[in-house]
């Protein structure tokens, strides 16, 4: 029995040696790894007749040990090295059987290439147990590490396709008569059935019949737009009971959002209320925004992905029949249309948000300024009555040195009328009146100069 052998992506072994100095200048250090992402996860070549079994789980809190050591137990894959999953791509090979292993973003996906069992024919029910002659063990699969988001099994058989409506009856017998939807892809060089039901077991089935002699190549090139597009299609869908679950938080932030804007424009309530019902909804549509947003975004991205996908099988309709982008559109379309809409309500609230904020912080800059002025007001009003008082008292101070510097002439012509002088100090002191108020009023008016810098 041969041992398997590993077989890491193709941009492990892509990066060029240069065995003699090179005439470019250095490489920029992700040139090689940039180079090589056009060879990042390649097709599987299969040949025909073969069963293909993708199983996609969730990865969120899945590490990539505990992945490798779930591929470990995969026979002869003991010694697999940790290095080996570094370029997110691997394929395993058996005798008659390869595994290949893909972690994305949010996802891992496992999938199993091998020969169909020799009962399994075209026209006969595809409920057959194929679980049980699967090349590797089926607690395998039950054991994967993370949570399922899309099981398949693709059957790929070869079949004459000169008759679509032929063709089509005995695929529809596979399906054990339920309604399908099929296309013929490429423009014709194969067609492609499902019903896109889960069965009992969890899988999806998915008929392809292509001519004799489809090269490997090409049927590798079918399974793997089929299995992405149902991945990316479910992927795109785990946005939808997110944006259901969020329509009436949404529902609730417009109406509180409505009434602040109304009593904002009534005056009804107060400023600080306001603020207070203003910053609670926003709070809320910031926490909506940053639990979700990234799932609206993904679901978009995946959207996008779906579409690509279709547009790459180059579908051709079975008069009768819906094909696979008809069926899928018409259920997808709406979902997405429902996710796209509350991403947009999300972002218009935070838009209306911010500008009931501006018009609420100049209703406050306003009221705040007819304060400051009223403030202002009242202290031009206090320095004005402390002028008037100053003026006042400067008229009575005055009038009291004055009366104290005719005190002291009263009594210096007093002492000389004692001396021998002939002089009425009565008199005196009534003459020297207006000269002692005229002096007192001249030196106050030039100290009141000195001190505010005026020329006397």
């Amino acid at each position: 029995m041969n041992t398997p052998q590993t077989l890491s992506s193709a941009t492990a072994k892509a990066t060029p040696a240069r065995a003699q100095p090179s005439a470019l200048p250095p490489d920029d250090e992700l040139r090689v790894l940039l180079h090589n992402e056009v060879h990042a996860r390649p097709s599987t070549r299969i040949r025909l007749p073969a069963l293909v079994v993708c199983v996609a789980v969730l990865n969120q809190d899945v590490s990539r040990e505990a992945e490798l050591t779930h591929l470990r137990r995969l026979p002869g894959q003991q010694d697999l090295l940790p290095s080996a999953l570094q370029d997110n791509f691997l394929r395993l090979r058996g005798t008659d059987h390869s595994v290949k292993w893909e972690r994305h973003t949010e996802f891992t996906r496992y999938s199993l290439v091998q020969s169909l069992p020799h009962n399994v024919e075209l026209g006969c029910c595809g409920d057959v147990d194929l679980l049980s002659v699967l090349a590797v063990d089926a607690n395998w699969l039950h054991e994967i590490p993370g949570r399922t988001v899309a099981a398949m099994k693709l059957v790929m058989l070869e079949h004459d396709l000169s008759d679509p409506h032929a063709t089509l009856e005995l695929a529809s017998r596979w399906f054990g008569g339920r309604h399908v939807v099929a296309s013929l892809m490429g423009n014709g060089h194969s067609m492609a059935v499902t019903d896109l039901r889960l069965r009992e077991s969890g899988f999806e089935h998915i008929l392809v019949m292509a001519p004799p002699g489809t090269s490997p190549n090409r049927a590798g090139r079918i399974s793997q737009r089929l299995l992405e597009m149902e991945i990316y299609r479910l992927m795109a869908l785990r946005g939808l009971p997110v944006a259901k679950q969020l329509s009436p938080q949404l529902g609730a932030a417009e109406a509180g959002l409505a009434e602040v804007t109304q009593q904002l424009e009534t005056r009804s309530a107060s400023e600080s209320e306001l603020l207070d019902r203003l910053i609670h909804i926003a709070a809320g549509v910031e926490r909506a925004t940053a639990e979700h947003a990234y799932r609206f975004s993904a679901t978009q991205a995946y959207n996008t992905l779906v579409l690509q996908r279709l547009a790459e099988l180059r579908e051709k309709p079975i008069s009768g029949t819906q094909t696979l982008g008809e069926f899928m559109q018409r259920r997808l379309s709406p979902a997405i249309a429902t996710v796209g809409a509350s991403a947009q309500r999300l972002m218009a609230l935070s838009v209306r948000i911010e500008r009931s904020s501006a018009l609420l912080r100049t209703r406050v800059d306003i009221a705040s300024e007819a304060q400051n002025q009223l403030l202002l007001a009242k202290l031009n009003r206090g320095q004005e009555l402390q002028l008037s008082l100053q003026t006042t008292v400067e008229g009575l101070s005055i009038a009291a040195i004055s009366y104290y510097c005719i005190s002291l002439l009263l009594y210096a012509a007093k002492a000389l009328k004692s001396a021998g002088v002939p002089i009425n100090p009565e008199l005196a002191a009534g003459l020297a009146v207006p000269l002692v108020m005229a002096g007192v009023w001249t030196a106050t008016r030039r100290i009141h100069a000195k001190l505010h810098g005026k020329p006397h």
